[in-house]
């Protein structure tokens, strides 16, 4: 019974597919009735057919019930001379069966039905012939089909609502608003954390949104808004949304577009997600930052306050006061290009900051001593000290010895982004000849110290005739962190 019910008979009734190969096993064989029936635990049913006007019928007076347990056509040629029907009441009483054929109807579990069936009121001696009997086979094949077609057709439909079930518990649980809009951008689904957040009813187009967001956030969000619905790229933007106690708080709008076939009107599903405390939280990260910068600044002032001071008061040591506090000095440009809690710009990236560092080698504003020229890589405050001592030291040193101590001397720094790796080179050009002759001082430890130490780089020196070449390989994840 179980395998029986799997078909949803109920709703097989007088199904057109089934009466039309009912119509064609009767003229096939020349039988006045044809059936499709099925055998249910006390009753015979009628699904479709011709010929009869009851629906049903007792299992005990069943010919079907007795068709279904073999795997081949049943043929009864005169019911009053079968002792299985001689005395069964559909025989004895209208219809008065005499004839009988049934194409047994199994399922793939092996599991008997009932069967299509053909039946007369009159005796037919000599039977079907054998392309009647075969052409029943073939119709019962096709019934099974449609039953069959029929219960997958369920089981499929029965496991969408399953997964559409899951997931619509998955969304109404979670801890942010989600939502879906058809083709036309009309939204059509609010989980419940809408009402629980906002208090009210939803918006129905992107209009209504104005009432919820912010007036100083509306006009960006909305605008946004409509690029992306009709370019179809992705939905991304920060707002303050209307809380149910009148407060704003930040939230985060995310959309996707998806279409369920090529071609076909996308529709938009999105959340908005609380980031109120992660704001409020950076913005005071933020602060205390740009007051740690400040101090920073201030420190940097006042070692280099002392050390011009403890120069003017001992002249033997003004060359080391001197280099000293061109360091600092350095450090402290690397440090406001890129400090902690700064906002994030385009011209955060390593080639801004080496351009930022050689500013005080510029002969006029338009004229760079140091040209810095390639890729744009970014670079992170953690990587900005030991880049701006390892390049500090290389123009202190070309000023000193190199392309950069003549008037017609410069320097060459092209950045290559190389996949994992950023490629720096440094080529000075129309200085005087260079020699190997005092490369290991302190100046060379320092740069070996920053590279290999601190951003787990390589780097070599070329003592080349037209001048200094220094080749630096970093990670790109090493100056990005």
């Amino acid at each position: 019974m179980d395998v029986l019910e799997s078909f949803a008979p109920d709703a097989l009734e007088d199904d057109p597919e089934l009466s039309a190969i009912t119509a064609f096993a009767a003229k096939l064989t020349g039988m006045p009735i044809a059936q499709v029936t099925l055998v249910e635990e006390e009753r015979q049913r009628f699904l479709a057919g011709e010929g009869l006007d009851v629906k049903e019928t007792p299992r005990d007076v069943s010919f079907c019930d007795h068709a279904m347990r073999s795997n081949r056509l049943m043929e009864v040629r005169d019911a009053t001379k079968d002792e299985r029907f001689a005395n069964n009441g559909l025989v004895t009483t209208p219809p008065r069966i005499r004839y009988y054929a049934g194409q047994p109807l199994i399922s793939e579990e092996g599991a008997p039905l009932g069967a299509l069936c053909v039946i007369d009121a009159k005796p037919h001696a000599e039977g079907l012939n054998d392309f009647q009997r075969e052409g029943l086979a073939v119709l019962g094949q096709a019934v099974m089909r449609r039953l069959q077609f029929r219960r997958d057709t369920l089981q499929a439909r029965k496991q969408i609502d399953e997964r559409e079930e899951r997931m619509r518990r998955i969304i109404e649980g979670l801890p942010q608003i989600a939502w879906s809009a058809d083709a036309t951008g009309r939204f059509d689904y609010f989980n419940a954390h809408w009402r629980e957040t906002v208090g009210d009813t939803p918006p129905a187009t992107a209009d209504d949104w104005r009432e919820f967001i912010h007036p100083d956030d509306w006009q960006e969000a909305y605008d946004e808004w409509g690029r992306c619905f009709a370019s179809g790229e992705e939905y991304g933007a920060e707002y303050r949304l209307k809380l149910a106690d009148g407060s704003y708080a930040w939230m985060l709008a995310l959309a996707v577009p998806v279409a369920e076939r090529a071609n076909e009107p996308a529709r938009w599903f999105g959340t908005v997600t609380d980031i109120d405390e992660t704001r409020r939280a950076l913005e005071e990260r933020d602060l205390l930052a740009h007051e740690l910068s400040h101090r920073i600044k201030n420190l940097f002032a006042v070692v280099i306050g002392l050390a011009s001071l403890k120069a003017r008061r001992q002249p033997e040591v003004q060359s080391f006061v001197t280099e000293l506090t061109d360091t600092l000095r350095a450090l402290g440009r690397a440090h406001e290009f890129v400090r902690v809690g700064h906002a994030a710009s385009s011209h955060e990236d390593l080639y801004g900051l080496l351009e930022a560092l050689f500013e005080p080698y510029a002969r006029e504003a338009d004229e760079h001593r140091v040209r810095v020229s390639g890729d744009h890589v970014p670079v992170s405050a953690a990587s900005a000290t030991p880049l701006a001592l390892v390049f500090h030291e290389l123009a202190t040193n070309s000023a000193k010895y190199g392309a950069l101590s003549t008037d017609d001397g410069h320097v060459t720094l092209v950045v290559s982004d190389e996949g994992d790796m950023v490629r720096l080179r440094w080529q000075e050009h129309g200085g005087p000849p260079v020699s190997e002759a005092g490369a290991e001082g302190f100046g060379s430890r320092l740069v070996e110290m920053s590279v290999k130490g601190q951003l787990g780089g390589t780097w070599e020196r070329t003592f080349a005739p037209e001048g200094l070449v220094v080749d630096l390989m970093v990670s790109k994840a090493a100056i990005a962190r």
